[in-house]
């Protein structure tokens, strides 16, 4: 394995970035909204589920709420 200088590995980090291709701002708004609706979604599942599980924890070990 040869070692690169860093002109050479700077060069090909340059010609590697060339090559992504970048969502368009519409994606990613798009995205962006898809994952805060998904993060309320789940934090309101688990908000419930420990909710519920508390409760039923309390009626078994019967201290009550």
């Amino acid at each position: 394995m040869s070692k690169a200088g860093p002109f050479q590995y700077f060069r090909e980090v340059k010609q590697e970035a060339q090559k992504v291709t970048w969502p368009s701002r519409k994606e990613t708004i798009a995205s962006t909204i898809a994952v805060f609706i998904m993060v309320t979604l789940a934090s309101i599942f688990l908000y419930l589920s420990d909710q519920v599980l508390a409760y039923l924890v309390s009626l078994v070990l019967g201290i009550g709420i």
